[in-house]
């Protein structure tokens, strides 16, 4: 008898209620993820491909003479623009709301004349409008001279790569890629090197005020992208107090958005440059001092291999920040053109939303690529821990921690100094004439931008996005984490909880507009409401808060869900009264983490935010835009104190919901 009939059939386990439950709360969110990204990330790319072009010879005309006669046979708009050579090619390639005016191709056309004109599509498709009225079909329409100058012919819609030839043959926009790239190359090289070595005195010195460092390290995260740039140019620009540092050059351009992404991604670098530090084995240095290495040769042959993943990975994160930040270059970028800023000039400045679909894609390349690299170093870092690893203790060496005092020092002058320098502006009366103190700049309703409604509105998006997306993200983590079976079901609802990391906060709010603002879309009611500005934030910043969830329910004992199911628990029960409590840090985290991006976040939300749900961020750029720098500057502060506050909220919350709910954790 073979092994194959003595082990019999293959029997599937019967899947019982709360299997079904589990699978249908993950299909649920699932579905929330295609809705709020797979979808909208099609309608761009679709827009993106889309070109639009007049086709005359697709329409039919016949002109009478003055006594009514019409010519015959009737000849098509090709044939009559061929006679002239009124318009070339490039005249008929236009967006999907060009409009085009025949007149132009009749050289003795007059409104007052009595010659008659009749007019047709050679199919139903064919559309051509007279005023508003649309007309379609090969059916003859008869008009006087006065009427027929209003008729206008629709694009034809058609597939291809015509708006990308169309953008890589604009040397201006063409540009933005090399500026791109060098900016958040430069930004990356300058930002990992100086986290690297403020994270190095962080875990291998003994200096003093490590607290205090790491503290002030993570404050750039409270503050939108815009609030350096507007430092940057009361400390260097026109008028700026140190203005002759620079020996000429200038803070609009390239300096300054160099400097602004090193303030603004620097924490990000230096978190994950320390995770990679304290993971380091203690072994490996006392096999360095045994075979009496210098401490130079210690550092290249076993700090920096222990950390080089934590590198990698910090640097690719560094660039993709900087290569999809929009808020700083477009206030200090002054005519240095980037992506990022391309989108935004090419949708509100044009109204050219296929090229700015285009300068999405393009955006996309760069962002996925970082992305995906990222994700496998990570895992490849992962594999370096070792049950048997010894945490590395720093022994006291004054000249070493003096050394990193002292740079540690400087690295938090210059995050203290951006920010101290941003709420000097939002206090002084009328810069640089008069400095005296006042609070007239924070009299926002005074102000474009929204005024106060705007931060209330924040406060709003902050508390909703926190909320909802913390119930939202935890509970698709748990049931992708603790649903039995179903593995391709959860493998794809991983891939869709990894994707919205690797798509910038620009493609993003533009693929709303294509989605959500089409009004044949059931769900366009939601568009220009508070409802889409959460939709958005949540799902811009799911993927962390995702894989924080996941790192958490790992951590827990399988155990848990066999004796309720022994019980004959529902897993509900065990969800809510073991789950939950215990994955506590973790939920607090994702609500924090929700709430902080949701105050400082702008290019997710530019594109989708109406006249009664303008925000902090964005008023920040409307005011700047106005000339109103100064009163920026202070919508800036009030999001980072607000921040500040939530913070410190958190971090008293934690402590006391942690000593209630984890009391189990001492008792054993």
């Amino acid at each position: 008898m073979s092994a194959a009939e003595m082990t019999g059939p293959l029997v599937k386990p019967k899947l019982g209620r709360d299997d079904w439950t589990q699978r249908g709360f993950m299909l649920v969110i699932a579905l929330y993820l295609v809705v709020a990204l797979a979808l909208p990330l099609y309608a761009m790319l679709s827009k993106a491909f889309s070109t639009y072009a007049f086709d005359l010879t697709a329409f039919e005309v016949q002109v009478s003479d003055e006594a009514g006669v019409y010519n015959d046979p009737p000849v098509t708009l090709a044939e009559l623009n061929a006679g002239r050579q009124v318009w070339d090619k490039a005249d008929l390639t236009v967006g999907s709301d060009g409009r085009l005016g025949l007149t132009d191709l009749f050289p003795d056309y007059s409104f007052r004349s009595p010659v008659m004109y009749k007019f047709r599509g050679k199919t139903a498709e064919d559309v051509y409008l007279v005023g508003s009225e649309r007309q379609t079909g090969p059916e003859w329409q008869e008009f006087d001279s006065n009427t027929f100058r209003r008729l206008v012919i629709r694009p034809a819609k058609d597939v291809g790569l015509g708006n990308f030839t169309r953008y890589f043959s604009t040397p201006s926009l063409f540009q933005s890629i090399e500026n791109s790239l060098w900016i958040a190359a430069i930004s990356t090289v300058i930002t990992v090197t100086l986290a690297f070595w403020f994270a190095y005195a962080l875990a291998r010195s003994c200096m003093r005020f490590k607290g205090v460092f790491r503290m002030i390290a993570m404050l750039p995260i409270l503050v939108p992208s815009l609030l350096p740039g507007i430092a940057l140019i009361y400390l260097f620009g026109n008028q700026g107090v140190l203005k002759a540092f620079l020996m000429g050059n200038t803070i609009y351009g390239p300096i300054g958005i160099v400097i602004g992404s090193v303030f603004f991604t620097f924490p990000h670098a230096m978190i994950i440059i320390s995770t990679a530090l304290s993971i380091s084995d203690a072994r490996l240095y006392e096999a360095a001092v045994s075979l009496k290495a210098s401490r130079w040769k210690t550092f290249w042959t076993v700090t920096i291999p222990g950390a080089r993943y934590g590198l990698f990975s910090a640097a690719f994160v560094v660039f993709n920040l900087v290569i999809t930040d929009f808020g700083l270059p477009k206030v200090i970028g002054g005519k240095f053109n980037v992506l990022a800023v391309d989108i935004y000039k090419q949708v509100i400045g044009q109204q050219n939303f296929e090229m700015g679909a285009v300068v999405s894609v393009v955006l996309l390349v760069p962002a996925v690529l970082a992305f995906a690299i990222d994700r496998q170093v990570q895992k490849k870092q992962v594999a370096l821990l070792s049950a048997r690893s010894v945490v590395y203790e720093p022994k006291p060496n004054k000249l070493f921690d003096r050394i990193f005092l002292a740079y540690s020092s400087l690295v938090a002058l210059f995050i203290v100094g951006i920010i101290a320098m941003c709420q000097f502006a939002a206090l002084v009366k009328f810069w640089p004439y008069n400095l005296s103190l006042s609070l007239r700049n924070y009299n926002f309703d005074l102000m474009d931008g929204g005024g106060w409604g705007a931060y209330k509105n924040s406060i709003t998006l902050a508390v909703l996005t926190a909320v909802i997306g913390t119930i939202v993200v935890f509970l698709g983590a748990y049931m992708v984490e603790k649903t039995k079976g179903f593995e391709k079901g959860r493998a794809a609802f991983q891939a869709l909880a990894m994707l919205p990391m690797a798509i910038p906060g620009m493609v993003l709010g533009l693929s709303y507009i294509f989605f959500f603002n089409n009004p044949s879309n059931p769900l366009n009611v939601i568009y220009g409401t508070m409802i889409i500005l959460v939709v958005s934030t949540v799902t811009h910043f799911y993927t962390v808060s995702h894989l924080t969830a996941v790192t958490a329910l790992k951590q827990m004992d399988t155990e848990f869900e066999s004796v309720s199911a022994s019980l004959k628990q529902p897993f509900f029960k065990l969800f809510w009264r073991v789950t939950v409590p215990v994955s506590m840090p973790a939920v607090l985290n994702i609500s924090i983490y929700l709430f902080v991006n949701a105050m400082t976040t702008v290019s997710a939300v530019v594109f989708l935010y109406s006249t009664d749900t303008a925000l902090a961020s964005v008023a920040v750029l409307n005011m700047d835009d106005a000339g109103d720098i100064a009163p920026a500057a202070a919508m800036g502060m009030m999001i980072f104190y607000t921040n500040a506050g939530a913070r410190i909220i958190h971090a008293l919350a934690s402590r006391r919901i942690l000593r209630r709910s984890e009391a189990w954790r001492r008792s054993g």
